[in-house]
């Protein structure tokens, strides 16, 4: 199993993971909430949708600034931004994303797969690494 060299390189992957999944929940959310408040009318609940999507703008440019800098220890490919190259044979999706797969696997297991070259890594600092 691979690990990092820094505890920064941890946060950032961390982070990046964060918000990815709060930019894949908050897509449906604020269609909802839009779709909701066109049906009855209520400008006040369609301004919050609209501010909501802004912030699905932000979230989204943010995270593609720090998914730039998340690579695989080993194959130092991105492992959270939008790459159109060959996957693992072995990579899994979820939810129809390698890179939600990814994202999931840091923030609940402390341990992603890289969809690239398919080799295990701890989110964890090489000296604490077995």
């Amino acid at each position: 199993m691979h690990c990092f060299r820094s505890k920064a390189v941890l946060f950032r992957f961390q982070i990046a993971a964060l918000l990815l999944c709060l930019k894949w929940l908050l897509i449906p959310a604020t269609l909802g909430l839009l779709l909701y408040s066109l049906l009855v009318l209520d400008r006040d609940l369609t301004i919050i949708a609209l501010l909501l999507g802004a912030l699905i703008i932000s979230v989204a440019i943010l995270q593609r600034l720090l998914a730039a800098r998340t690579r695989c220890p080993l194959c130092m490919t991105e492992v959270l931004a939008t790459k159109r190259c060959a996957k693992h044979r072995g990579a899994r999706k979820f939810l129809g994303s390698y890179r939600l797969r990814v994202a999931s696997g840091i923030l609940f297991k402390d341990s992603f797969l890289c969809p690239f070259c398919h080799e295990p890594t701890a989110m964890e600092v090489r000296d604490r690494c077995h």
